[in-house]
């Protein structure tokens, strides 16, 4: 190309760039990305950026580490905030660094408070690196871009129209056996299901689980495509989370790891086993009120860890399940009536059983019918209300806003705890005539 050319090759780009944005697009799209940036470094940034909004994120991922330096800066800044943060999303932790480093301080500002998702959130979970294809794409040209994108682990591959929304699914095994001039439009499907990136954790699992998928797409506010969350990865990050709430369910921060510090593990645990020894002699103020009784009859010492250890039992059993319900989005607070009639009747029935069973070994060990009595009765009492504490505990706390696993072991245990010695010992004492 002589230089005389050049300025009439760059005007006839500029007017087919401005006036035809859609397909200039899809001409970039074609083309190697060094190429399709060369074509694009002498236009001026707001042709770009109209052009940029009709680009696949993959090769506009290629295309922008192709720009040179100015305009990459001043177009990163004049895109809409959505679309620079979903571009700055998928560059990795030091590239992004430095780009928002280059930024005027108020627009870089503005963008990192963009990139923070909240915790549990569906945009924490994607996977942004997604490659989308476009509708009017044959079957041919799929394949080859297949080839070149060399994606992980695909099943399908999701549609976006002219604007970046998400507008279908072609399954692999339909991509395989079309015509290869057919296009993708005629073999699509319609997405099941797809969250937006705001969307909290439990919404995730709820929709994997209520259409069985392998794979979920994530959109923005506008519906443009930007990310998935393949099941594996929940799988992960709910494994992950089940690990945290065993933490904090006896007290243990969620920070603390196995190699953390001597001096940061006790400043995350003391707390808690301060307020479990103000609760352990709450239970042992209980066992003080029938000083006398346990004077008189000395085997009641020796059975009262029993009703206790089986009513703890029984709640954590209750409090497990709840939890899960609560996490997966299966009951909410206003379900609390039945959840604790559920867990009082399980227990009922289960402390029957128990019943029958501790009493025919307290009556052979100690040959009184009265104790195998006072045994039994503390026993169904006592797993009954241990079972409505589990459901009852995570349900509360989940009402006034907080975790329900923080601590929730060490509450539970003080409640088993208070009302098995209560009932024991309290029915000891009324049928002390029998003992």
């Amino acid at each position: 190309m002589t230089a005389s050319a050049a300025p009439a090759v760059a005007a006839l780009n500029r007017r087919f760039l401005t006036d035809h944005p859609r397909e200039a697009a899809a001409s970039l799209e074609a083309m190697p990305s060094r190429a399709a940036a060369e074509v694009l470094a002498g236009q001026p940034v707001n042709v770009v950026v109209a052009v940029w909004s009709h680009l696949v994120t993959d090769v506009a991922d290629n295309l922008y580490a192709e720009l040179p330096d100015n305009l990459a800066r001043t177009l990163l800044a004049e895109l809409e905030p959505a679309a620079a943060t979903g571009l700055l999303n998928r560059l990795d932790a030091e590239e992004r660094a430095r780009r928002l480093a280059r930024l005027d301080p108020r627009v870089a500002a503005e963008l990192r408070a963009l990139l923070e998702y909240p915790p549990d959130s569906a945009g924490r979970l994607m996977n942004p690196h997604v490659v989308p294809f476009r509708m009017e794409m044959t079957a041919r040209e799929a394949l080859n871009r297949l080839r070149t994108s060399k994606p992980r682990a695909v099943t399908g591959l999701f549609l976006v129209d002219d604007d970046g929304r998400l507008a279908g699914r072609v399954e692999i095994h339909d991509l395989a056996l079309a015509d290869p001039r057919q296009k993708l439009l005629a073999i699509a499907r319609a997405v099941p299901a797809a969250v937006p990136d705001t969307a909290p954790r439990e919404e995730v699992v709820e929709r994997l689980e209520q259409f069985k998928l392998p794979e979920l797409p994530v959109v923005d506010f506008a519906g443009r495509l930007i990310g998935i969350i393949h099941q594996s990865t929940l799988v992960t990050a709910l494994h992950e989370e089940a690990s945290l709430d065993i933490q904090t369910m006896v007290g243990a921060s969620r920070d603390e790891r196995a190699l953390s510090g001597v001096t940061f593990a006790v400043s995350r645990r003391l707390p808690w086993l301060h307020i479990n020894l103000v609760t352990a002699f709450l239970a042992a103020s209980v066992v003080a009120l029938f000083e006398s009784t346990i004077a008189q009859f000395t085997a009641l010492a020796v059975l009262m860890p029993v009703v206790a250890g089986e009513a703890g039992n029984a709640g954590q059993q209750a409090l497990a399940v709840t939890m899960r319900g609560l996490a997966l989005r299966e009951i909410g607070v206003r379900h609390w009536p039945r959840v604790a009639l559920k867990e009082i009747n399980v227990a009922l029935l289960n402390g029957a059983a128990i019943a029958v069973t501790t009493g025919i070994g307290v009556y052979l060990w100690s040959r009184s019918l009265g104790l195998a009595l006072v045994i039994m009765i503390a026993m169904v009492s006592s797993l009954a209300a241990a079972g409505f504490a589990g459901a009852l505990i995570p349900i509360t706390l989940t009402r006034f806003g907080q975790d329900p696993a923080q601590a929730s072991s060490i509450l539970l245990t003080t409640v088993t705890d208070v009302i098995g010695f209560l009932s024991f010992l309290g029915t000891a004492t009324a049928l002390s005539m029998l003992l």
